[in-house]
């Protein structure tokens, strides 16, 4: 089986289809737990709300069939925005854990920093840790937010790309065959492009 993205009622699904196609890439959607144990990789996406996703997530009975394909098979497993932040242990928008992939959470943006939230649009990221998923990005590099909560790793090591709103914060993370990016990789042209090639890319 190609790419698995993860359908359970609260992702971007037809973009982030349309941007493998633009890629060659082919990919599959599913919602039960038989097509992820076949996938040869993992997609979660997400848009919404932390507790309602794990909530789906859970109802479904994907909650441990993520965590044993990530973990105890090596499955690439890549989150994007949301699904990034269900890869953590949990967030300050819900009371429900996370996934627990990657030792991290999820915090709102402080309408302190005198920033509008949710942070939208186009921003500029740094490398970090090195990843295959990054390797291909040289000079300046930019990617699409829409998101009013952002992530903080416990450990330095797990983040690749970081970006600064307000607050410096980690755009994309990744722990060993676990990755994040908080961005759309699906409305940042050719830098999403170039992201979502690299993770189709990735030995499995």
């Amino acid at each position: 089986m190609s790419i698995l993205i993860i359908d359970y009622g609260m992702g971007n699904i037809g973009s982030l289809r349309n941007m493998f196609r633009r890629i060659g890439v082919e990919t599959d959607v599913a919602a039960d737990a038989e097509s992820v144990r076949r996938a040869r990789k993992l997609l979660l996406p997400g848009v919404g709300a932390f507790d309602a996703a794990m909530t789906r997530i859970n109802a479904a009975g994907l909650g441990q069939v993520i965590r044993d394909r990530a973990v105890k098979d090596g499955v690439p497993t890549l989150g994007v925005c949301l699904g990034m932040q269900l890869l953590t242990d949990g967030s300050e928008e819900g009371s429900l854990p996370g996934l627990g992939l990657i030792p991290a959470r999820a915090r709102r943006f402080r309408r302190e920093i005198g920033l509008k939230v949710p942070h939208m649009g186009w921003n500029l990221v740094e490398k970090a840790t090195p990843s295959p998923l990054t390797a291909q990005f040289d000079g300046e590099t930019r990617f699409y937010f829409v998101h009013s909560y952002h992530v903080d790793v416990e450990d330095q090591q797990h983040s690749i790309l970081k970006a600064e709103y307000g607050v410096r914060f980690d755009a994309a993370i990744q722990r060993e065959n676990v990755f994040g990016a908080q961005f759309h990789p699906e409305k940042s042209h050719r830098f999403g492009m170039k992201l979502l090639k690299a993770f189709a890319d990735l030995p499995c």
